[in-house]
């Protein structure tokens, strides 16, 4: 496995996969990988010839004052990850090789990216759609790997790929949990032992909103009320949202008829978590 830093190093190496006939997964992240970036590049692994992982922290995805200069980076435990699981390349740049240093054109989206995160964070999804397009230029995947865990980013990229005709398969995979059932994140790190214990909260109530719907209750004002109040009995958490949504259009349901995706976003101390349940 090898790991490439450029553009102009990377993109033979595809085109002679090209050539052989072969067909290219890629699994975007930010580094800092877990189980749960493991599991997007054993189902990528398994579904095509040659796998590139890209490990980028993309700089126009992070607001101001949010974590990027914080955001935890180990290139080495990467590298042991993608191996183990089967991957090919890691495509490991510098902001500067993916940014002109007078960079003014991004991919912007508007309906799906108002609403949940983005309605706190509102260059966050603008920043995504920019390197997520850069990516698939770069790489020319036939397939591409997001999680379930942010699945707002997951509707986003799916109705742009869309939009802009892209000829590119979105495969959307399961959230992966610890055993107490937290969903896996990078940010997890910044959770000392009490805060580790408090996230608890987020799986618990998302648990609550869903054996409501299954005991017949429709009303999503009052699942989503019941699921603010039970964040609110773990003193270290505060809700950011709580929402009931459609899974692709993420509009919101006020009557649970179908399909619905409960998301939400909690700080826990100073750290910012989410999850969902579908």
């Amino acid at each position: 496995m090898r790991i490439i830093k450029t553009i102009e190093e990377l993109r033979p190496i595809v085109k002679g996969w090209r050539k052989e006939g072969l067909s290219v997964g890629l699994v975007p992240t930010m580094g800092y990988l877990h189980e749960g970036h493991k599991s997007l590049i054993v189902k990528a692994v398994s579904e095509n010839n040659r796998v590139v992982v890209s490990d980028f922290v993309n700089p126009t995805q992070f607001g101001v004052n949010e974590d990027l200069a914080s955001y935890p980076r180990d290139i080495e435990r990467d590298a042991a990850v993608c191996e183990a699981a089967g991957a090919d390349l890691i495509f490991h740049p510098e902001p500067e090789e993916m940014y002109f240093t007078d960079n003014c054109t991004f991919v912007d989206m508007d309906k799906l990216t108002k609403g949940l995160c983005g309605k706190t964070r509102p260059t966050h999804f603008r920043g995504v759609c920019s390197v997520v397009t850069k990516l698939f230029h770069i790489v020319t995947p036939d397939r591409a790997y997001f999680g379930q865990k942010d699945a707002q980013q997951l509707a986003v990229i799916r109705r742009m790929v869309r939009d802009l005709n892209f000829d590119i398969e979105i495969v959307g995979c399961p959230i992966v949990r610890e055993a107490d059932g937290l969903a896996m994140s990078s940010r997890n790190t910044y959770l000392n032992e009490e805060e580790r214990q408090a996230a608890l909260v987020l799986h618990k109530s998302l648990l609550l909103g869903k054996e409501m719907i299954v005991q017949g209750e429709q009303d999503a004002g009052e699942i989503k009320a019941a699921i603010v109040r039970s964040i609110e009995t773990e003193p270290l958490a505060r809700a950011d949202y709580v929402e009931i949504v459609d899974p692709d259009s993420l509009e919101t349901i006020d009557i649970i008829e179908g399909r619905a995706l409960i998301a939400l976003a909690v700080y826990v101390g100073k750290t910012r978590l989410i999850d969902n349940i579908l």
